[in-house]
């Protein structure tokens, strides 16, 4: 059974005053979170401004390392990354922050031969746009590549049930026999990787990435003691543990077992 959680991200934006005259719509409590990262100040503003129009919040980062940076804090819906990165290339940023997440992501971007193109999709980017562009066609492929996100989350169950075990992935709650766990971030983010694939047998290494992020430069070690604390909260008997099982020499497992379906409330 393969579980799909939705990770649509939750960390507020506060949109950037501007003093153009150039109003938020009214569809602004509806638009959704953007980072835009773009070295070239003018582009960037540019993209930003039509973006606003649209009603969506946006911020804004100029290299590769703020891109990573603000990708973590604020958690966007979508990101408009451009290739050529001072810093931290675009490619690399796209490479992390897929290992991290799910965020939608347009490549924007002067490469157009089809090997660069290729390689940014095969790293997971949603849509590829050339420079140079229409800022309103860049609107458009935001609206489209949101609109597909929107339904295929809307696809996805927003709980994952695992015996007496409910993971709520869109409230960020964890119910054991109807009562409420207190999970660290990265205990939840831990616990969702695994039962989203059970049955995967995941190396210490796979799960760093994906919990703590591709940069991340801590020891795979740090895996255990997670898992160790997370087992003293879901486990019965820790030392005899039903969901998350040891795969010696590889890493760590959901047991595929005590899975149920996912379950659409």
């Amino acid at each position: 059974m393969r579980c799909h959680g939705n990770e649509g991200y939750r960390g507020g934006f506060e949109p950037h005053r501007r003093t153009s005259g150039v109003g938020l719509s009214s569809a602004s409590a509806m638009g959704s979170r953007i980072l835009v990262v773009e070295d070239d100040r003018k582009t960037a503003e540019l993209v930003r401004l039509y973006l606003e129009r649209d009603g969506h919040q946006v911020a804004l980062a100029h290299d590769g390392r703020q891109a990573l940076d603000l990708a973590r804090q604020r958690r966007p819906d979508l990101i408009v990354l451009d290739l050529m990165l001072p810093g931290v290339d675009g490619l690399d940023v796209c490479r992390i922050l897929r290992a991290e997440s799910s965020v939608a992501i347009i490549m924007l971007t002067a490469r157009t031969t089809d090997e660069d193109t290729l390689l940014g999709l095969d790293l997971g980017a949603d849509d590829y746009v050339a420079k140079p562009f229409s800022p309103s066609v860049l609107a458009a492929r935001v609206r489209t590549v949101l609109r597909r996100v929107r339904d295929d989350r809307a696809r996805q169950p927003t709980e994952l049930r695992c015996g007496d075990l409910v993971i709520d992935t869109a409230g960020h709650e964890v119910r054991l026999r109807g009562a409420a766990l207190r999970l660290t971030p990265k205990e939840f983010r831990l616990l969702e990787t695994m039962a989203r694939e059970p049955g995967r047998a995941f190396s210490r290494l796979e799960l760093l990435e994906k919990v703590f992020g591709y940069d991340y430069e801590g020891l795979e070690r740090t895996v255990d003691v997670h898992v160790m604390n997370l087992r003293k909260k879901i486990e019965d008997d820790p030392a005899q543990p039903t969901y998350i099982q040891t795969v010696y020499g590889v890493g760590y497992k959901f047991v595929e077992g005590a899975a149920a379906q996912p379950h659409r409330p």
